[in-house]
């Protein structure tokens, strides 16, 4: 007992911190507390610099700013917005209007650039040839000139409205924006929405049920089919209960401009075109990698069982090459995110220029560029989480 008493005392002695560097863990303890200290002093000294230097030139700090009258107007706003309101409302109307082209940019960006992927491993060697010369072009262009050139185009080769080009019973084209006929407001839109949630809900939980039942019988379950029903009919049934409102909201010209409908005007356009065409460049490559990093095998397999074309992309290629799509397909809807600031090049309110516009009329530079950072960091974070959650769902699970 004696000798094992003294053997585990001679471990432990060897297994306890040492206050000298010669000692890995008391040294890896230090460092971190120094390089701590030192971000922490770096941090101070430029936040007190920084107040010092706007307290000598009599700038104020704090946020009691945001709810002053703002008094400048904004071009396009998805709430009610007027210059009477406060730039707290301002900066909501910029944080909405970048959410908006983000979104949108995003979804037509990876349809986009999914259909581009796929064409570029097409047999036919015109398709191949034409998505192939689609993204070494795009890619190698910078994204602010290709912003410049959309809004050129929207801007200054449309027409006025007077001589608007029709391109679709109730579509306007003209180089005040695209106006579109829209239904028009009815009580029952805002239940049809309520329903489009509770399909999806129901639809995950389909979803949830089939897998089980496969696991259970080997029996597949049309989900898809199962989600496209709920998805349109939830909604569908909704609408004629309420009954089946029909009317709509044309655009209509009177004096100079049209009146009525939905309109996109030509800095948004310009925005969004450029947004999704420039980064499905890039989505398109990486669906073509993710693709090309399935094995022959699988698709050999699949032949041999007969699958066409289609279905052996939908159900074999696909659902594999996701797994390596994912993660740089994260990237790149982060990027569109970020890169929706350079709208103040071309006019479009969006976050960054309300805040340039409020920060000047203000002072409150560093309330402004913070609150950019605080929303341009929560809505890639979200972006990411949202994503890393995917992943991790549809990774191979080894049992």
């Amino acid at each position: 007992m004696a000798g094992q008493s003294a053997g585990s005392g001679g471990r432990n002695g060897e297994n306890a911190m040492r206050f000298s560097l010669s000692d890995p863990t008391f040294r890896a303890i230090f460092w971190q507390v120094v390089v701590v200290g030192i971000v922490g002093f770096c941090g101070w000294w430029l936040i007190s610099n920084t107040l010092t230097n706007l307290a000598t030139r009599g700038f104020t700090t704090g946020w009691a700013f945001l709810s002053r009258e703002a008094g400048f107007a904004i071009g396009e706003t998805m709430i009610e917005y007027g210059p009477q309101d406060t730039y707290g409302r301002a900066v909501l109307v910029g944080i909405l209007n970048t959410l908006r082209v983000a979104v949108i940019g995003i979804v037509l960006a990876t349809i986009l650039g999914t259909l581009i992927g796929i064409g570029r491993l097409s047999k036919n060697v015109l398709v191949a040839g034409v998505c192939s010369t689609y993204v070494e072009f795009i890619r190698n262009l910078p994204l602010l000139v290709q912003l410049f050139f959309w809004w050129a185009m929207f801007q200054d080769s449309l027409p006025g409205p007077r001589q608007a080009i029709e391109a679709l019973p109730g579509v306007f084209l003209s180089n005040r924006g695209v106006k579109i006929p829209i239904p028009a407001e009815h009580w029952v839109h805002a239940w049809m929405g309520v329903a489009v949630l509770a399909a999806i809900v129901a639809s995950y939980f389909v979803a949830r049920w089939a897998r089980v039942r496969q696991a259970a019988t080997g029996e597949q379950f049309p989900v898809l089919l199962t989600t496209i029903g709920l998805l349109v009919g939830a909604p569908f049934v909704v609408w004629l209960i309420g009954g089946a409102p029909a009317a709509m909201d044309w655009p209509v010209l009177r004096g100079f401009n049209f009146q009525g409908g939905l309109t996109m005007t030509p800095e948004f356009a310009a925005l969004l075109v450029g947004l999704v065409t420039y980064t499905a460049g890039f989505i398109a490559e990486i669906v073509r990698a993710g693709i090309l990093a399935v094995p022959n095998g699988q698709t050999e397999a699949a032949s041999a069982l007969g699958l066409r074309r289609g279905p052996m992309l939908q159900l074999v290629i696909l659902p594999q090459a996701l797994r390596v799509i994912i993660p740089p397909m994260t990237s790149q809807f982060l990027n569109l995110t970020k890169n929706s600031s350079l709208a103040v090049a071309i006019g479009y309110p969006d976050l960054v220029s309300i805040v340039n516009t409020t920060l000047n009329q203000t002072g409150q530079a560093i309330e402004g560029i913070a609150m950019i950072m605080a929303a341009y960091l929560t809505v890639s974070l979200s972006i990411s989480v949202l994503m890393n959650w995917y992943n991790k769902r549809i990774a191979f699970k080894e049992r």
